[in-house]
């Protein structure tokens, strides 16, 4: 089993985009409306919204390669670029996908600790991450990871307000 990890560049927009896309499609699909689904797409994902993402130096993107194929990935948030004001002291884990495919082969786990990894060689003390509510399994792998339910916020799937779970993890 060979796992690899590469950080993203702006030459990997396209690539990003299509992992993005899928996914998100394969993780919510089933549990929001077409509409809701292709209006949240059309404006998380383009490229233009991808490359603003890419080129803001306190975000980074990471792919996950399994069996050299690119698996997941991550997006991980530190200052400003934080989707919520959580402090200096704070990274962000703002995407982290694995293909329905290659789940249930650590991957998840390997991304989670290279944000670990990121956090720490920032000095930064907590990991944050918003989950949907409703996502059931990724709440359980976090409790697993060791994170804790701290506060909730809301995320808008196109026009429907929903509301994600805020859990943290301290790691210094």
């Amino acid at each position: 089993m060979t796992i690899n990890i590469k950080q993203c560049t702006l030459q990997d927009l396209q690539e990003l985009q299509e992992i993005s896309y899928e996914t998100f499609n394969e993780t919510f699909k089933h549990q929001n409306s077409p509409e809701n689904m292709g209006a949240y797409l059309k404006k998380a994902f383009t490229l233009k919204q991808l490359e603003k993402e890419l080129s803001n130096s306190s975000s980074q993107f990471f792919f996950v390669y399994f069996q050299n194929e690119v698996a997941g990935y991550l997006k991980v948030n530190i200052n400003d670029a934080q989707s919520e004001d959580m402090g200096d002291e704070s990274l962000e884990i703002e995407r982290i996908y694995i293909k329905k495919k290659f789940q249930k082969h650590g991957l998840g786990k390997y991304l989670l600790n290279i944000a670990i990894e990121s956090a720490m060689k920032r000095n930064k003390k907590k990991i944050w991450l918003g989950v949907w509510e409703k996502n059931e399994n990724a709440i359980a792998f976090y409790k697993k990871m060791g994170f804790v339910q701290s506060g909730s916020h809301s995320f808008y799937m196109g026009d429907e307000e929903q509301t994600d779970i805020i859990m943290t993890k301290t790691v210094m």
